[in-house]
């Protein structure tokens, strides 16, 4: 019977064959664990971990390829080999299941206003911090980087910001570990220490009813950081990427050269200055400056082992700064453990990562002084003093004159500004359904994120920089220790009687700060102590919350969301300490409605309507409402006899301080059509904040200060944003993706006083380089934050501005500080992005591109270098002068003029990226990849800086972004 069974067999295997294939996602990258199904049978297979699959199949056979967030799709396979499919996202599908405040959510039942961005859409090439992964991608989100400085963070603001002098930074939750926002010693930014290639999603969660249930940390929003994960049944597989990069300067300053120099002194100056001039034709800015290598490394094994899912992963980052002598180096590894027991009832999370960070930080003093050191002078002396660089000296002491502008080169390569920043973040996170009540879950998160620094400043005795106090030889430490303890009871029911769900959560949150800041004396490199170690600190604060949600869906359609928050912080009194944060939010789903039911062309309609109240406590000083003396200055000291006696002072404060609040008030809606090939939103909200933790100036005799931290006034953001995703082609081995999102967002304040005076011109801010603490912007009722504070430019018949004249706007007959008026603001009014991604076969291409529009920066290096007063010094050296001299003639610098306001609106090419799969090498044993990218491509704008995106808006020798070309290689075994 065998022997007739296996006869008859042989036609049937006859008629079948091997059919292989790789499965992608549109973006080219191998998808693994696609399930692959034989239409009308049980049979299937799944791709391996480089997305490959085999499978036999009989005549006529039909493949479906499906994978969660994925659009199935059926290929006949015909007489065909080899069948590659491009998967691409379902809209219906994808993130079915989303991260939201302690816990996830289904995307149908969202009530709040929250955006997501994966993976496969971040920002591809040479990505250092986190942040920049999804600049340009989200509406509402407006993501500026601060400088070009290696490892250099970015501002950061969700609609807005809220606050005055307490942070305007969002929360930063890592894998449910909140993240402390101020920064770190010896690290230029706190968020560079979670490597980018770990990170799976990047959510945000923008209005009150997503993120109050965060109450006193939500107030500027919250970002949900979730790191890539190992999955159970995982098979080994380990990935490799590399990435070369180099960093060019874009374009420099103008600045007049050497020859142009000798003209201008010779034509404007007198015997004296003339007599100074060199003979040299420098370009300083060219020597400051370099083309910078950097390398990124990355090695990740994900896999089940002993039924336990994991995923572990190191990196290598080495990055060089365009500016001579600046360089960051990352090392990271992370270890992710996601086991399941007692049929998977309890869900364990173990995260653990741990970076070190290695800094040396260039003396960034040296770009103002390429602008301004004159470039008729060699870059070397003939003699050894002060290095061998050339440096402006007085003959009669031969020393370098004190006020000087130094040699740039000199600045950079006579000073070792070294750091070595550690940090570990950590969390365990145990998840257990309850056996006797299955539809509840108690969660408990134990997390801990501490970190440790040091670092040295080196400047040698013969250095000019530092010549008369003989050199520095400094050291600086500090240590962080941040806990959270969370737990939380969720119990979800579906209630099928009445077509309804309700999901209810209850909770309590405990986290601890602590700073240990240890005092070092100034020294000089022969040990001299020029300023003695000033008081060390151990600053502490607390924060202890309640925090409750419940959630309910009647028949999918309509949808509540109500949430209370109680916090308690150690930074105010007993009888302010607790701040109760409410918020409530309604949604429709309009499509699911049976008038709709029949709307092929309509895939999704939903009207979003909330409501909420965040609060705000982050600031600097960790005890304001209580009274304080602090040691003087070591060099304001008593003398008594032989002894000098360091004196205390009385610090103000405010016993009745208490928390910021901000309401706000959203609406909006969701759409889809063409089963998804088209989605988006359209959100209207206003943000009103009240008792601002605002520093105000005291009037004189009233305190022992002349400025107090106190609650004080009021502001409001309101906008609207627009955000659409398209998928305009979509067939077999192509698809391309369009996504586009706009912001219009308007900033006022309120309220600036507790008792309002309409004669109070505000409060000035916003220091400028150029006489003593000179300001340009100002804190006004009736307008937007920091708006710029400046003089009426009055010009001439052929347009050239007429030194000193200014429009007498208060008609009294005299220029007097009263004729200043508040003109434009740094902030854009609209800001943009514009993603596409274009996949044809093995190919992919696609960029990203943001815009801002109405925001207008100071250019300082213009009025401190557009007059001719700023070649000449009465100490005998000549400084050098931009070539917009020639169209001002200022004798004296007009620090106040509004002609020096520029509109820096701009459209920039963030990212071109460009990858082939070259598919399988070695013996099929691997999946390679190869991609190429350009950062900072090109910018459109009118302003003559060297760029126009200014956080703070006053452009002073900032760190300019380079534009980088980089190489990858993805390798996957």
């Amino acid at each position: 019977m065998l022997l007739v069974l296996a006869l008859l067999s042989v036609p049937v295997l006859a008629q079948e064959r091997a059919v292989t294939g790789t499965v992608k996602e549109s973006d080219g990258t191998p998808l693994p664990g696609v399930t692959v199904q034989i239409k009308g049978t049980t049979r299937g297979t799944n791709t391996d971990g480089t997305g490959v699959y085999r499978i036999n199949v009989p005549e006529n056979a039909t493949l479906i390829f499906s994978f969660i967030g994925k659009t199935n799709q059926e290929v006949a396979v015909g007489n065909q080999n080899t069948v590659d499919v491009i998967l691409a996202d379902d809209s219906k599908s994808l993130q079915e299941v989303v991260v939201i405040g302690y816990g996830t959510q289904r995307r149908q039942d969202l009530t709040g206003s929250i955006a997501s961005v994966s993976a496969e859409d971040f920002q591809k090439g040479n990505i250092v911090n986190p942040e920049q992964l999804v600049a340009g991608k989200i509406a509402g989100v407006n993501i500026t980087p601060s400088s070009g400085q290696p490892g250099g963070g970015s501002q950061i603001r969700i609609r807005g910001g809220s606050s005055l002098n307490a942070s305007n930074d969002p929360l930063i939750v890592l894998d449910g570990v909140p993240l402390d926002n101020s920064g770190i010693t010896g690290a230029s930014n706190a968020l560079s220490f979670i490597n980018p290639q770990d990170i799976e999603t990047f959510t945000v969660l923008k209005d009150a009813s997503a993120a109050a249930i965060y109450g006193s940390r939500a107030a500027n929003g919250v970002i949900l950081i979730t790191t890539k994960k190992g999955r159970s049944g995982d098979k080994l597989r380990v990935s490799f990427s590399t990435l070369g990069s180099v960093s060019t300067p874009i374009k420099y300053l103008p600045v007049l050269s050497g020859d142009e120099f000798r003209t201008l002194v010779n034509e404007r100056g007198n015997a004296t200055q003339r007599a100074l001039l060199g003979t040299a034709n420098t370009d300083w800015q060219q020597l400051i400056y370099r083309n910078a290598f950097s390398t990124d490394n990355n090695l990740s094994v994900t896999g089940t082992a002993l039924n336990i899912p994991y995923r572990v992963s190191v990196g290598y980052l080495n990055q060089q700064g365009i500016l001579k002598t600046s360089e960051f180096g990352r090392t990271s590894a992370s270890i992710g453990l996601t086991p399941r027991f007692f049929d998977n009832n309890l869900r364990v999370d173990l995260n653990l990562k741990g970076t070190i960070i290695r800094n040396r930080f260039a003396d960034q003093g040296a770009i103002g002084a390429a602008v301004a050191f004159d470039p008729t002078q060699p870059v070397y002396s003939n003699t050894e003093l002060y290095g061998g660089f050339y440096e402006s000296i007085d003959p009669a002491t031969n020393a370098p004159r004190t006020l000087a502008v130094r040699n740039p080169l000199g600045l950079l390569e006579q000073r070792e500004d070294r750091s070595t920043a550690r940090r570990s973040i950590g969390n365990l996170q145990l998840d257990y359904r309850l056996p006797f009540l299955t539809d509840l879950r108690a969660n408990l998160n134990l997390a801990y994120d501490i970190s440790d620094s040091d670092g040295t400043i080196f400047v040698p005795r013969e250095a000019a920089s530092n010549f008369n106090r003989q050199g520095i030889n400094n050291i600086y430490s500090q240590k962080r220790y941040n806990t959270t303890l969370e737990s939380y009871l969720n119990y979800v029911k579906d209630l099928t009687g009445i077509n309804s769900r309700i999901d209810i959560t209850a909770g309590y949150s405990e986290q601890y700060f602590r700073r240990e800041q240890p005092t070092y004396p100034d020294v000089n490199v022969i040990g001299t102590v020029i300023n003695p170690a000033g008081t060390p600190s151990d600053p502490k604060n607390r924060l202890r919350s309640y925090f409750g949600r419940v959630n309910y869906s009647l028949r999918n359609r309509y949808l509540l969301t109500a949430t209370l928050r109680a916090d308690g912080s150690s930074r105010f009194s007993p009888e302010n300490r607790w701040g109760i944060f409410p918020s409530a939010a309604i949604a429709w789903n309009i499509k699911e409605e049976p008038f709709l039911a029949n709307a092929r062309t309509l895939s999704a309609l939903k009207l979003r309507l909330g409501y909420g109240v965040t609060g705000q406590q982050d600031v600097l000083n960790d005890y304001p409402y209580l009274a304080r003396y602090t040691f003087s200055d070591p060099t304001a000291q008593y003398q008594l006899g032989n002894t000098f006696i360091q004196t205390l002072r009385p610090e103000g404060y405010d016993r009745d301080i208490r928390w910021e609040e901000t309401a706000t008030y959203n609406a909006a809606v969701d759409y889809a059509f063409l089963e998804g090939r088209i989605s988006g939103t359209i959100e209207l909200y206003q943000k009103n904040t009240s008792n601002l933790l605002s520093v105000i100036p005291v009037p004189a005799g009233s305190n022992l200060t002349n400025q107090i931290l106190t609650n004080v006034g009021s502001l409001r953001n309101r906008g609207i944003e627009f955000a659409i995703n398209t998928t305009p082609v979509r067939g077999e081995g192509i698809n391309w993706d369009l996504g586009f999102n706009v912001t219009y967002n308007q900033n006022e304040i309120t309220r600036l006083a507790k008792v309002p005076n309409p004669n109070d011109q505000g409060v000035l801010v916003g220091g400028i380089a150029g006489g003593v603490g000179n300001t340009i912007q100002i804190h006004t009722v009736g307008y937007p934050t920091f708006s710029y504070y400046v003089y009426r430019q009055v010009y001439n018949e052929n347009g050239r501005p007429i030194e000193g004249l200014y429009e007498d706007r208060n008609a009294d007959g005299r220029i007097t500080p009263d004729d200043r008026y508040r003109y434009k603001f740094p902030a854009p009014l609209v800001f943009l992005g514009l993603s596409s991604q274009l996949t044809y076969r093995d190919f992919n291409v696609g960029f990203t591109m943001r815009g801002n529009f109405g925001n207008y920066v100071y250019n300082n290096v213009l009025s401190s270098r557009t007059s001719y007063a700023n070649f000449t010094s009465s100490q005998g050296f000549l400084a050098n002068v931009v070539p917009g001299i020639y169209n001002t003639a200022f004798a004296n610098p007009q620090y106040f003029s509004d002609y020096y306001l520029e509109n820096a609106s701009f459209v920039r090419m963030d990212n071109i990226n460009l990858g082939y799969n070259v598919g399988r090498i070695i013996n099929n044993r691997a999946n390679l990849r190869l991609t190429g990218n350009i950062q900072n491509a090109f910018v459109i704008t009118k302003y003559t800086g060297l760029d126009p995106e200014v956080a703070g808006g006053i452009d002073n020798n900032i760190y300019p972004r380079p534009r980088i070309f980089a190489l990858g290689l993805n390798l996957d075994f």
